[in-house]
């Protein structure tokens, strides 16, 4: 996997890509202007304000807590998906992930603080 982030002035670009045998996946964001807020009950909310974390485990689930401080957003003004839908989540989702999102958007991150695992 590789990445690209570009902020020049106001302007962002974001571009993740990665490869998955010979062909070359991706999706990338640009926007503009300065980071706002999170609307309360927004998309990006339901996405960037998660605090906990959960992963499989032979012996049953983890779960961790995750700390960082609420973060700002740049509302995407350009966005690109090219990937395979069916084969890298399943033919359930291609037709949903092959619309137009409801939002897109960049995340002004933070350092953040990831606690040890608990096993559930």
């Amino acid at each position: 996997m590789t990445h690209e982030i570009e902020h020049v002035d106001s302007d962002v670009k974001v571009e993740f890509s990665w490869r998955r045998g010979r062909k070359c996946e991706s999706l990338k964001m640009s926007a503009s202007g300065q980071p706002q807020s999170i609307p309360a009950g927004s998309h990006a909310e339901f996405i960037s304000e998660h605090y906990w974390g959960y992963t499989s485990l032979r012996s049953g689930c983890g779960e961790y807590r995750v700390e960082h401080p609420r973060w700002k957003i740049w509302n995407a003004s350009e966005f690109g998906f090219t990937a395979d839908v069916a084969t890298l989540y399943g033919e359930q989702f291609t037709e949903t992930l092959n619309q137009p999102p409801r939002s897109a958007f960049i995340a002004y991150g933070s350092p953040i603080t990831v606690h040890r695992r608990e096993l559930l």
